[in-house]
């Protein structure tokens, strides 16, 4: 009886991976469809599980266990592949630093912590920047009272840029390095700021820093993931097309292996430092099986890392993320090389979610959106 139950459950289980790996191929934004991309780590577990389990009894398979095994193979083939790249298994997308000699010069150091607006840890925060001391600070769902707590930090962060608000959609910019022009631009949603400024670095080049926290496809915000995804591709798309050399970090409320985040990075170009090393799962701080990486950073070819950890828990349900790049333009033609291409179909899609993400087809451009930022300035 114990052996039958086991048996069963084992098809059952190899059963459930093979339907939700076909579930997430449905070419559809509704969040219950979406929502299948952010547990391929969680779905390749268990279905290597059922693989084992089923080679345990192939002498009693007749053609349906043939069938399943073989569609759970295709399936746990498809959910490694996605999650792979982030292994040491997989060739690096951005080369480890080199020693230029020149102390800390050359790097940026940049911590990223979405710290939950009621979380009340508001000192731990402090206290992780006074100790790891980076040179960029970005705050999400961070509040008024956020805003009161990091003031602490300003004597070492002169430049800033503030949007307190109290809808989850805060978001803070403490920065060391001077910034140029900073501008908080709504993209897609009226009540959901993006920053975006230049920033000079030690060495005096100036690069683009977009900071991002678009709202993430769930039952409880948004239905479907149109306008997050818009939002990514609109900033890719800029990117690209006036040759930026960039920085983009944030919450992006989704995971890198997403059919987004990677037609995002195509269209940009921007690198992923986490490729070829190791998972950086931020999200959620109280269940370990259940986490997987929402806050991001990508970059420009022409930065190497030096590092890139996880950071203690600060209260939220968000582990922070610190990541040091250093500034190597001398094997920006290099990496270029490892950078994912783009084609028309990405262009073509990319323009298409942008459209559909747009609100009442107004902001279908980063030109729009600012037209339309400007419009929500004036009113307040």
């Amino acid at each position: 009886m114990d052996f039958l139950f086991i048996y069963y459950a084992v098809q059952l289980l190899a059963g459930l991976v093979v339907f939700v790996t076909i579930w997430g191929w449905l070419p559809v934004d509704n969040w219950w469809v979406r929502a299948v991309e952010f547990p391929r780590i969680q779905i390749m577990v268990l279905g290597l599980t059922a693989w084992l389990g089923m080679l345990l009894s192939w002498s009693t398979w007749q053609r349906k266990q043939w069938a399943l095994f073989g569609a759970l193979s295709v399936s746990l083939g498809f959910q490694l592949r996605m999650v792979l790249p982030y292994t040491r298994l997989w060739k690096k997308e951005v080369q480890k630093a080199k020693d230029k000699g020149d102390g800390q010069a050359s790097q940026i150091k940049i911590m990223v912590s979405n710290v939950l607006t009621p979380n009340n840890r508001t000192q731990d925060l402090v206290d992780l920047v006074n100790q790891k001391e980076p040179d960029i600070l970005i705050t999400l769902e961070s509040d008024k009272k956020w805003e009161r707590a990091l003031e602490a930090i300003e004597p070492d962060y002169p430049y800033t840029v503030k949007v307190p608000l109290d809808n989850l959609y805060g978001m803070h910019l403490y920065s060391k390095l001077e910034l140029i022009d900073p501008e908080v631009k709504y993209l897609m949603i009226d009540d959901i700021p993006s920053i975006h400024t230049q920033m000079r670095l030690p060495s005096g080049r100036v690069i683009w820093l977009y900071c991002l926290h678009p709202m993430p496809p769930s039952p409880t915000e948004a239905d479907k993931s149109t306008t997050r995804d818009a939002e990514l591709l609109m900033v890719g798309r800029h990117i690209e097309e006036n040759n930026q050399t960039a920085i983009l970090a944030g919450d992006l409320n989704d995971v890198a292996w997403s059919k987004t985040t990677r037609r995002f990075q195509r269209i940009s170009g921007l690198l992923d430092p986490r490729i070829g090393r190791h998972f950086i799962n931020t999200f959620h701080v109280k269940y370990p099986f259940l986490r997987w990486a929402l806050d991001h950073i990508f970059h420009s070819a022409c930065f190497t890392v030096v590092d890139i950890k996880r950071m203690p828990s600060i209260g939220s349900d968000h582990f922070p993320v610190m990541t040091t790049l250093q500034y190597e333009p001398e094997e920006a033609s290099i990496q270029e090389q490892n950078a994912p291409t783009t084609d028309s179909k990405d262009i073509d899609e990319a323009n298409k979610k942008i459209e559909e993400g747009s609100v009442e087809g107004e902001k279908v451009s980063m030109e729009h959106a600012e037209e339309r930022t400007e419009q929500l300035k004036n009113s307040t």
